[in-house]
């Protein structure tokens, strides 16, 4: 039997940890919001779709985490809170990366809109090394986004620039994220010392026979602003499966538009369906368009330059 090929050093930028032990972290679900945007069978976890009926979805414990990096060559994760298990309480992530802090890298999700929040994250960077903040949430029917922008969530943002940590987004509309576009901008342009992470690049919603792959003339906008960065993640890897788009040309279509310094990708472990051998295995076949050097960039560099424990200093 010819021996597998070593896999290349990656790092993953999007991994949800979820513990096994529920006494000592107990889980406090969420339900999806009826006026969520769809998403289709196939994505995301929900049964059908191409993959059929029953994907495999295997819980990522700290522990069981650890040696699927080992055996897929992963030297370091962002631990991202995983809202619909663990709400706005991120004891497990934090503790995960207070006991290894060298292969994991806490992003809490925290209500922009608490008061209480600002403290919270000079807290966690100080004495747990943050790494960042995440903020996501769906776009009303009228457009607003209060967790994203409204005056107290724009002291998340304050302190969040203050501490040198990086913002990651995710903006729930129907339609795709490529709606919120003008909204990031602006914040982009108003925090330019904060590194500010899409993920899955904004949710684009390919189209079969797309030119674009999803990536219109809205997201080239997001070019022009030199602190955005773009996770491609297993969900867009899903998305591009159940709309029979080719994932490996929206990849290089993302890193034609923003530059694979600017792109990384991210497993969605804990939220996505597969292995974790098998979503690496799917992230490396999309990434057959890509040079030697942006591979590099895209599989490892890219992540570990952005999501800093502790944050980034400003001068």
């Amino acid at each position: 039997m010819p021996t597998p090929e070593p896999r290349p050093l990656l790092f993953d930028s999007h991994a949800h940890l979820v513990a096994d032990d529920q006494v000592r972290y107990p889980r406090n679900l969420m339900q999806r919001s009826p006026d969520a945007p769809y998403r289709p069978p196939g994505v995301i976890g929900i049964p059908g779709g191409h993959h059929g009926p029953t994907p495999v979805h295997e819980v990522p414990d700290a522990q069981r985490m650890l040696v699927w990096m080992k055996e897929q060559n992963v030297d370091g994760i962002v631990a991202v809170q995983k809202r619909m298990i663990y709400r706005v309480d991120n004891s497990y992530i934090i503790d995960s990366s207070d006991k290894y802090p060298d292969l994991f890298s806490a992003v809490v999700v925290l209500d922009a809109e608490d008061t209480g929040t600002p403290a919270l994250i000079r807290l966690y960077a100080r004495e747990h090394g943050l790494a960042g903040v995440r903020l996501f949430g769906a776009r009303k029917p009228d457009g607003s986004m209060p967790w994203l922008n409204s005056p107290q969530a724009l002291k998340t943002w304050d302190v969040t620039q203050e501490c040198g940590l990086a913002m990651d987004l995710e903006v729930l509309a129907h339609g795709g994220g490529g709606v919120a576009i003008p909204e990031v901008i602006a914040l982009a342009r108003r925090y330019r010392g904060i590194r500010i992470v899409l993920d899955h690049l904004l949710d684009p919603e390919p189209h079969s026979g797309d030119a674009h792959y999803g990536l219109d003339e809205r997201f080239e906008a997001l070019a022009h602003e030199p602190n955005f960065y773009f996770k491609f993640t297993s969900i867009n890897l899903d998305v591009c499966r159940e709309a029979n788009v080719p994932a490996e040309k929206q990849l290089r279509r993302a890193v034609d538009l923003y530059g694979a310094e600017r792109v990384m990708w991210g497993s969605d472990i804990g939220t996505s369906s597969g292995s974790y051998k098998e979503m690496v295995q799917r992230f490396l076949d999309a990434a057959v368009l890509l040079t030697p050097a942006e591979q590099r960039e895209v599989f490892h560099d890219t992540g570990k330059r952005v999501f800093i424990k502790g944050g980034i200093k400003p001068a």
